[in-house]
């Protein structure tokens, strides 16, 4: 997966398009990722953690080569009343059943979830798995059609989620946090109560953000401690014709912990 420099900086494309829409880029999208967790020791790899690929709720952003034929990484956005819970959900909801109540609340105008972040060696360092794939997900959200979004954070990506306006949520868990993925491990329920708007966000980050709304496709050359990057971005997502955000919301269910299995779930760390 060698990258290709200009000017002595990375060429990326940041893309983002809805799930179902193009499934040999979530494939690869999947592989990936599976290869990035096997690589810190997230060995087990089960089929159903991947339905997201069949969920019309779920969005992805893709960085990958100007010829989409290398990935570098990733997120996803899922919007709560596709096919599957959110995440965060199937993640927390057996420690503590009141995220269901809490989805269900935020969901009734319109809520998602950011997720499955991550990016290839060949990359880290320039911003890719952190404030550029945030940034851009965040500015596409309102064109989804949600007013908030969700997160479940290590502790080393809060600092992070705050900047682009998110805040911890104290009401699930324990003051917000739970053992996950694994009992040594501490994460942290964040949630971006106004994507629109974002009123908590840095002026930085938030000038970033509505720049990338505005634009859709442009091309940047983006800058992360010293470390350029030149990132051509495509998230007009143009083929949502078929997406209806208030029908989605109207169908919905209310899960609870009895209405599936839980079990073997893709880390949902953002």
């Amino acid at each position: 997966m060698a990258l290709i420099f200009k000017d002595g900086r990375p060429v990326v494309r940041l893309r983002a398009f809805r799930a179902i829409d193009d499934p040999k880029t979530c494939e690869r999208f999947i592989e990936g990722h599976e290869h990035v967790l096997t690589a810190i020791g997230v060995k087990k790899v089960t089929s159903s953690k991947n339905d997201w690929m069949y969920n019309p709720a779920a969005f992805v952003l893709i960085v990958e080569s100007l010829d989409g034929e290398r990935v570098y990484g990733g997120a996803r956005i899922h919007v709560s009343g596709g096919t599957q819970p959110l995440p965060i959900e199937e993640a927390t909801g057996k420690m503590d059943p009141k995220i269901f109540d809490l989805v269900w609340e935020y969901a009734q105008e319109g809520t998602g979830e950011g997720c499955g972040l991550w990016n290839s060696r060949e990359i880290a360092g320039y911003g890719i798995g952190s404030i550029f794939l945030t940034r851009a997900a965040i500015a596409i959200a309102p064109r989804i059609g949600i007013k908030s979004l969700f997160a479940l954070c290590a502790p080393y990506t809060i600092n992070l989620t705050k900047s682009v306006g998110y805040r911890q949520e104290t009401s699930v868990g324990n003051n917000g946090t739970f053992y996950y993925p694994k009992l040594d491990l501490v994460a942290t329920t964040m949630i971006l109560d106004d994507v629109q708007h974002l009123p908590l966000a840095s002026e930085m980050d938030k000038n970033a953000i509505m720049d990338l709304r505005a634009q859709g496709e442009v091309i940047r050359i983006e800058e992360l401690r010293s470390k350029e990057i030149e990132i051509h971005y495509s998230l007009q997502l143009d083929s949502l014709k078929n997406w209806d955000i208030k029908k989605l919301i109207q169908g919905m269910s209310r899960y609870n912990i009895n209405d599936q299995s839980f079990n073997d779930t893709e880390p949902s760390i953002f």
